[in-house]
């Protein structure tokens, strides 16, 4: 029970995080607001894309840590750097939470190409995986590969909900993504992470 127990505190934690990073205006969604202008399932497409090239990653990460014995004071590493990374990503979201990314770029590229290559091309992407997902990775192992593939599964398809609504909704209406909105998500989002970067370390530390 108790096993069970932890893996919905776990899964949760997955979901408030991965809505957090998808959430958090960048590339990938730069280019979303710009190709949905044009068609309604340009968000699907990214979101297919940017799995193409996140999934592999994710079980790249995952096999590393099963085929090695990881020591602990990497681990503890692994948790204080990725609580760092998102208490950082935090404090940078509320300075920047007046700005919008209008990189154009990708405009005439195919949404799929344009998911794919912005994913792969943007190393804040990579930077997340090596920290905050790592730590994640680390924790879902716990589970066996049974929980991590149902990790991997909710993470991904927070960023296919994501992409998919607001290709919808940005193909309907231009003016969805007011000002307005974009501040409070941005709250919002810089909250989770300063208060899971917290965790993490305080975890990680309390693990020594």
């Amino acid at each position: 029970m108790e096993f069970i127990s932890n893996f919905y505190m776990f899964l949760g934690s997955v979901i408030l995080i991965s809505l957090s990073g998808v959430l958090m205006p960048g590339p990938l969604f730069a280019v979303t607001l710009q190709k949905a202008a044009k068609s309604k399932i340009s968000g699907v497409l990214i979101a297919l894309g940017h799995g193409i090239v996140e999934f592999p990653l994710m079980f790249l990460i995952y096999f590393i840590f099963m085929q090695f014995t990881i020591p602990n004071w990497i681990q503890t590493t692994i948790g204080v750097v990725g609580g760092a990374f998102m208490i950082f990503m935090g404090i940078r979201a509320i300075k920047n939470r007046n700005r919008q990314d209008n990189n154009t770029i990708f405009l005439k590229r195919d949404s799929l190409f344009a998911g794919i290559y912005t994913t792969a091309a943007n190393a804040g992407f990579i930077l997340w995986w090596l920290t905050i997902g790592t730590s994640l990775i680390a924790n879902a192992q716990i589970f066996g590969l049974t929980g991590f593939g149902i990790f991997a599964g909710v993470h991904w398809t927070t960023d296919f909900l994501w992409y998919t609504a607001i290709g919808l909704f940005i193909f309907k209406s231009q003016k969805f993504w007011t000002k307005k909105v974009h501040y409070g998500i941005t709250i919002f989002c810089a909250s989770v992470f300063l208060l899971f970067g917290a965790y993490f370390i305080g975890s990680a530390i309390m693990a020594i």
